[in-house]
């Protein structure tokens, strides 16, 4: 009988001083106790995965030294053939746990494809409760949270991304949507100037930063309010920082 693939929750950050009882705040105990049972893991990151399992014994003991632990990574830079050996432990009845950088595996993440082969093989799928930068970030914006879409990464060539800032403006007047999108943490500064300079005046953004950590900040402004906060210097310290970026255009009046 295959195994189990477990979709564990990765905290979205560590504080700089990480220490017992950080993740109980973030991650239930009953997820935690499920991941400290697993020595399999498919991961997004080894380094990562290992210091957020370290993280999770300090609450609840590893089933075996963090060294023993088999970590497989899975990340954008994986063939798609490596697929299937990813799930052969599985098919052999060994349980195992997918996890991403940060945050839930599978959204915004490469994990996706794997968890479509695993039902495709027939093994059980099990996602886990845990912290999700996007609905978190939807969740504190005030923005329309009946109806949003998720965009990825905006270009990196200012053209461009003033082209696509411009599209997703419209989409979010025209379908009254709520529009997310990410960008390099180094990067953050650069893609906040161009909202505030490429978005209608009214339009609303939100810049939320740092999620779940005790740096976190989630601010709602109009385009105006930004630009002016931007050249008197009263914007949000999110340069290299993870960061979500929300719009919500007005709706034209008639």
């Amino acid at each position: 009988m295959p195994g189990t693939l477990f979709l564990i929750p990765n905290s979205l950050g560590v504080p700089v001083t990480g220490e017992s009882g950080f993740l109980a705040g973030i991650i239930p105990a009953q997820v935690s106790a499920l991941t400290a049972k697993l020595d399999y893991f498919i991961a997004e990151n080894a380094k990562t995965t290992r210091a957020f399992l370290k993280l999770v014994g300090m609450d609840f003991p590893l089933n075996r030294a963090l060294q023993e632990i088999e970590i497989r990574e899975l990340n954008v830079n994986s063939d798609a053939t490596a697929l299937p050996a990813l799930l052969e432990p599985l098919l052999a009845g060994r349980d195992a746990g997918l996890i991403s950088e940060a945050g839930v595996p599978a959204v915004a993440d490469p994990g996706a494809d794997l968890v479509r082969m695993a039902h495709a093989k027939g093994i059980t799928v099990r996602p886990l409760v845990g912290p999700s930068s996007l609905l978190l970030s939807v969740m504190g914006s005030g923005l329309n949270g009946q109806s949003f879409a998720f965009n990825g990464y905006l270009p990196t060539d200012p053209a461009l991304r003033a082209k696509r800032i411009k599209t997703l403006e419209d989409r979010s007047r025209q379908e009254r949507q709520t529009q997310l999108f990410i960008e390099t943490p180094y990067r953050n500064q650069a893609m906040l100037q161009a909202l505030a300079d490429h978005c209608q005046p009214q339009t609303l953004l939100c810049i939320a930063t740092d999620l779940t950590l005790p740096t976190e900040t989630i601010r709602t402004h109009s385009a105006a309010d930004w630009k002016k906060r931007l050249q008197n210097q009263q914007a949000p310290d999110i340069q290299k920082k993870p960061t979500v970026f929300l719009m919500l255009a007005e709706t034209q009046r008639k």
